[in-house]
C-alpha cells in the first residue's frame, strides 16, 4: 500500500462505525420523549397525585414525593405500591 491510500478494511470500519453512531442516536432521541414524560406526578409510572398538603398524603398509604406539580405549592403524593 502506498503512503497516503486508505485500506479498504478502513473504509468498512468506517462506515459500520457510522451506521452504529446513527442508529444510537435515532434510539436516543426517540427514548427522550419517554424520559421527559414520566417524570411529572401524574405520570402513569408513578401514579401520584398533586395535593395542596403534604399531611394529606398519610390518609391513604401515600408519601410525599419531589416530583413536579403543574401547580406551585403543591405536594406530589406518590402510593407506597407500584400502581395498577
Amino acid at each position: 500500500m502506498k503512503r497516503g491510500e486508505l485500506s479498504m478494511e478502513v473504509i468498512i470500519i468506517a462506515a459500520i462505525a457510522l451506521l452504529v453512531l446513527v442508529i444510537l442516536s435515532i434510539l436516543i432521541i426517540r427514548s427522550g420523549g419517554t424520559v421527559a414524560g414520566g417524570t411529572s406526578c401524574n405520570a402513569p409510572a408513578i401514579g401520584g397525585e398533586c395535593r395542596s398538603d403534604a399531611g394529606s398524603c398519610a390518609s391513604d398509604g401515600r408519601i410525599p414525593s419531589s416530583n413536579a406539580c403543574p401547580n406551585s405549592g403543591e405536594v406530589c403524593c406518590i402510593p407506597l405500591t407500584k400502581p395498577s
